[in-house]
């Protein structure tokens, strides 16, 4: 066997491996399968990359959102790995098709959930040998399967089929329910664990409370004229994202607004333009940043109540990956709870319907509603009509019990840091750790300046999607 660290130089230009990742790695190898759960920043990517370079084998990557694919497949091709392709539905027909006829020829092959129903992918996928099959961000599974992609509970089934020996499950996140919950749906008995608690102590933890949304608003404001380096700004609504990043133009930050309502082409450049420093505000939904390499993200900003811990945790995560202070502050007031259980309702049916149209498919199928396709493919997976009415009972309690934990959060008198490690069952921090958030008094942020910082005026976008999806089918690959 090759030394890891003498092929991580070699192959990576790294001397050494960061937290988690040779452990990781060695698992895969000595025991064909592992779940890792690793703190937000540190480069898990690199264990599945560095699996499929040192067994020489392809490697097959589950990925829950296509900007997180575009981000890994541009990582790769900068690195010199040019047989790497994603699938996913923004292709169109004949790029698909192309695709797919010259598979054989990619050795990363980044799919969504969704593009994993296809036969005619699947017939291809089986005609492979596929050394290495990952689930990046397996969280999802548990978060996002019950609710509104419910393909992910197919993933262990799927796997089943292609016959694949070696499974590698990643993510930052996962409490031991959903952990348990990762293991039954990719059905990996007895798979080792590789768990480092979530904590970030460079971040500093920060709650402020507001009477009314008039309040919260005008806090913001005051605050993000004077902050220090790139930041990124989280709601729940997107009509409120454009309403502030308008505000925020006209005191001539350098902003822009990112939601699933956009044009895939302006999500891309949004996205590179953040990523290049051209951009140092980005006012977005969930839709934006999982798997975002930027390091110099000084702030994350919570304008609405997040959904859960795991979710905020996992957004949080994205600043401050240079090691350098960073702050997350989460801005609340009480409507932010009302919001939270409306969207709750909306995304899970209730047992009225689901008894309904569990009967009546043809008329489901005549819905175009976004709920009423979730509603087709949770049937479609073959669940009886009172397993589905369970499940969706059950999601239902466990989403009130996450908002009653981060309520919780908000309301923590002593160490907000030690809260979240107490919630993912982390062990206790050291002393030195329990320090840098806003309840125990300990550190302080440093990002927010008491003097406005000069920012620049937001680039003209020039660049699009279609550059980089002729990178992807450039005649070099075929």
């Amino acid at each position: 066997m090759k030394e890891l660290k003498t092929f991580l130089k070699q192959k990576f230009g790294h001397s050494d491996f960061k937290i988690g990742q040779e452990e990781t790695i060695k698992t895969v190898l000595e025991k064909n399968s592992a779940l890792a759960i690793l703190p937000t920043g540190t480069g898990k990517s690199l264990c599945y990359q560095f699996l499929g370079e040192y067994l020489a084998c392809r490697v097959l990557i589950v990925s829950p959102l296509i900007s997180l694919m575009q981000d890994q497949v541009e990582q790769l091709r900068y690195q010199g790995e040019k047989a790497v392709i994603a699938l996913n539905s923004n292709l169109s027909y004949d790029q698909k098709q192309l695709a797919l006829k010259n598979i054989a020829r990619f050795k990363f092959i980044y799919v969504s959930p969704e593009m994993l129903t296809s036969n005619e992918l699947l017939a291809r996928l089986r005609s492979l040998e596929i050394g290495l099959f990952v689930v990046d961000e397996a969280h999802c599974i548990s978060k996002w399967g019950p609710d509104f992609r419910p393909d992910y509970l197919n993933l262990g089934n799927l796997k089943e089929k292609l016959q694949i020996k070696r499974t590698l499950a990643l993510t930052a996140t996962a409490t031991k329910r959903v952990e348990q919950d990762i293991l039954k749906e990719l059905r990996l008995k007895e798979t080792p664990i590789i768990r480092y608690p979530v904590d970030r102590n460079n971040i500093f933890l920060e709650v402020q409370k507001f009477a009314t949304p008039e309040e919260k608003k005008m806090y913001l404001l005051e605050k993000i004229t004077s902050a220090k380096g790139p930041g990124v700004i989280y709601f729940s609504s997107k009509q409120k994202a454009e309403e502030i990043n308008l505000e925020l133009l006209e005191l001539g930050l350098a902003s822009a607004v990112y939601h699933a309502g956009l044009e895939l082409n302006e999500r891309y450049l949004i996205q590179q333009q953040f990523l290049n420093d051209q951009l140092e505000i980005v006012c977005a939904t969930s839709a934006f940043g999982m798997g975002i390499n930027k390091q110099n993200i000084r702030y994350v900003i919570h304008y609405h109540l997040p959904s859960d811990l795991e979710s905020y945790v996992q957004e949080i995560g994205r600043c401050a990956r240079d090691g350098k202070k960073g702050n997350a502050l989460l801005l609340y007031s009480p409507d932010d709870l009302v919001r939270q259980r409306f969207i709750l309702e909306k995304n899970l049916p209730d047992t009225t319907q689901i008894r309904y149209f569990y009967q009546k498919r043809q008329v489901l199928a005549s819905f175009e509603t976004e709920e009423a396709k979730v509603l087709q493919r949770l049937i479609a997976t073959g669940k009886s009509e009172q397993e589905l009415i369970a499940m969706t009972e059950t999601r239902r309690e466990e989403k009130e019990l996450a908002l009653t934990h981060l309520l919780a959060y908000l309301d923590e008198p002593q160490c907000k840091r030690r809260f979240i490690a107490n919630y993912f069952g982390d062990d206790p921090l050291p002393k030195h750790q329990e320090n840098g958030c806003c309840s125990c008094g300990k550190g302080d942020s440093q990002i927010f300046q008491t003097e406005r910082v000069n920012k620049t005026a937001p680039p003209k976008i020039e660049l699009g999607y279609e550059k980089y999806l002729a990178k992807l089918f450039a005649k070099d690959q075929h």
